[in-house]
């Protein structure tokens, strides 16, 4: 008795959790299905819990979507494939719901659930699912059921396969635009699996419907196939079928629908070929970077390199440049921001010298730009247009503007161009740097802000790698150990923080020699932060030093620090003395 009363316990904590007032029990008890299953068996999971779970009318959606994405990957615990389609009773259930995370999750599910299924139990039991879900009285039944289609056809038989064709067409045509929109967004998906014959024939007749819509959401949904259909269908129908939707499109009266053709059109472009995307989708995308409306323009000018790459250097510079240079002044901050994160990518398309003629003002005149995002964009993608024009024209004429840069009022700006200086030193190389940015380097290091300061000290550290310790030890270390008596304690805690990301850089003997004194010295500073800060330093320097010297160095600066009357210092110098110690026994 003892023995059956403890194999229903997992169940019956089960229920009552699930009946429970707080949701937070209900939750916890949905999260904790799989080891429920476990406990219970495959058998009597499928006999008893999936039941039990299709009868539940919980209201709480966080609890639903939680059932609905846990049965998803349910079917090891009911035992297998086999019987992997006791689990669509409960999911056709949440997927007939009114919230609509839990219908997606519930979707997701099942068609996770339907791709290990074998193809006579998809006819058997999963496509009655799909189609008691495309009948359903109430919309969100019939919302769910397009989701569904994709994995239902392939494994159906001919006769099958032409009503879920038929059904299909009925839900693109229902009178909810929910409906409508959901059969539009997934009928990529289900062309995928429809035949050749079939696609020409009845898919693109749904196809062109739907882009009939009076409805712009649908109609925007529409747009997003018209690039899954035109790399399904051979290249002629494209251009027949697909190409005049997406002209028209391009002139919706609706912003929102020109605005998902600006972001789809280059994927048309590929699906097209060559002469009808110079012919026909040419024309219709520089209307869409002339567009009225911003947003429109935003996504345009973000595909511009994208959309270029598919033309001939020709047609760009004779068709596309132009409207390239009209947004790098349009009046909106966040087209010349979108402008100006791709347009470096359009110099190795356009090759070196319509680089140099045409795209280099542009490139400067955003780097001028009022707008903080519009000049960052285009320094962190500096590196692409040197590789077309060569580190002299850069030089010259890019050169000035990022100096003018390093000192911008945004620090967002100034941290962009800290994180690209390595960059920049490895391609200018040794001499060029120090003549020009040797400086600015330093510059930083007391900069108002920390995140600046930070950068700054991360920067010499990567300089000294590019360019060795014996330049460093000329060009970086002398400079930074004078900053060490600065007034301001903030500026000290920097170069505390450089001189540790420097030292494994410069290796024992300099270190040894030149920086270890410096911090040892700081220990004796007013200021309790840096003395805490030398603490950490000194620790961090244990691995690189000899440990004679640690010894004769390092612990007394420690034990020193250890007996400070401020209690943060004591703390970090006990540590520092532990990781010593660790160490030296150690090695």
């Amino acid at each position: 008795m003892a023995t059956v009363d403890q194999s229903l316990y997992p169940i019956t904590v089960l229920i009552d959790e699930l009946k429970n007032e707080e949701i937070p029990l209900r939750l916890n008890s949905i999260r904790k299905l799989s080891t429920i299953a476990r406990a219970l068996g495959e058998e009597r999971t499928r006999k008893e819990l999936i039941p039990f779970l299709s009868e539940n009318n919980d209201d709480e959606d966080e609890v639903l979507q939680a059932m609905a994405e846990e049965l998803g990957v349910f079917v090891p615990y009911v035992g297998g494939v086999e019987h992997a389609h006791v689990l669509l009773t409960p999911l056709e259930t949440l997927a007939t719901v009114e919230e609509t995370c839990v219908r997606d999750k519930a979707v997701e599910s099942l068609c996770r659930i339907g791709a290990q299924m074998k193809e006579k139990d998809i006819v058997d039991y999963f496509v009655p699912v799909v189609t008691r879900l495309a009948s359903g009285e109430w919309f969100t039944a019939r919302v769910s059921s397009c989701g569904l289609f994709h994995i239902a056809y392939p494994s159906a038989a001919d006769q099958l396969k032409a009503e879920l064709r038929i059904v299909y067409g009925h839900l693109c045509q229902d009178d909810m635009p929910m409906v409508r929109r959901a059969a539009a967004s997934n009928l990529g998906k289900f062309a995928a699996t429809v035949e050749q014959s079939h696609l020409k024939k009845e898919i693109v007749s749904i196809f062109d419907n739907l882009t009939q819509d009076d409805q712009d959401s649908v109609r925007l949904l529409a747009v997003e196939g018209c690039a899954a259909l035109g790399k399904l269908l051979e290249t002629q129908d494209c251009v027949a079928h697909i190409l005049p939707v997406i002209v028209n499109f391009s002139q919706d009266k609706s912003w929102r629908v020109r605005y998902m053709v600006a972001n789809q059109l280059y994927e048309l472009c590929e699906a097209a070929g060559p002469e009808p995307t110079r012919a026909d989708l040419v024309p219709a995308y520089v209307r869409l970077l002339r567009d009225n409306e911003a947003e429109v323009r935003i996504a345009a000018a973000g595909k511009v390199t994208k959309f270029c790459r598919i033309l001939s250097p020709q047609v760009a510079i004779q068709h596309i440049l132009p409207c390239v240079k009209e947004l790098s002044s349009d009046s909106s901050q966040h087209v010349r921001s979108a402008l100006a994160s791709v347009i470096m990518g359009m110099a190795p398309v356009l090759g070196k010298d319509a680089t140099i003629e045409q795209l280099l003002p542009i490139f400067l005149s955003l780097l001028k730009d009022e707008f903080p995002d519009v000049r960052l964009n285009i320094i962190s993608k500096l590196d692409e247009v040197n590789q077309v024009i060569g580190i002299d024209l850069l030089s010259q004429s890019l050169l000035p503007a990022i100096v003018e840069l390093a000192e911008d009022r945004h620090w967002r700006v100034r941290l962009a161009i800290i994180e690209y200086i390595p960059l920049l030193a490895r391609q200018l190389g040794v001499g060029f740097f120090d003549d020009k940015l040797g400086a600015l380097c330093m510059q930083w290091l007391e900069d108002k802000v920390y995140s600046i300061r930070e950068a700054a000290a991360n920067n010499l550290k990567r300089l000294a790698e590019e360019f060795g310790p014996e330049w460093a030890m000329q060009h970086i270390i002398p400079q930074v150990l004078e900053k060490i008596n600065n007034p301001h304690y903030l500026y000290r805690m920097t170069i505390l923080q450089a001189i540790s990301l420097l030292a494994p850089v410069m290796g024992p003997e300099i270190t040894c020699q030149t920086l270890l004194p410096v911090v040892v010295n700081s220990s004796k500073d007013r200021v309790p932060n840096i003395k805490f800060n030398v603490a950490k330093v000194l620790q961090s320097l244990v691995p690189i030093l000899d440990q004679s010297l640690a010894e004769k160095t390092l612990k007394p600066c420690l034990e020193e620090l250890s007996e400070d009357p401020d209690v943060d210092v004591r703390y970090y110098a006990k540590q520092a003395l532990q990781a010593c110690d660790q160490i030296m026994v150690s090695s």
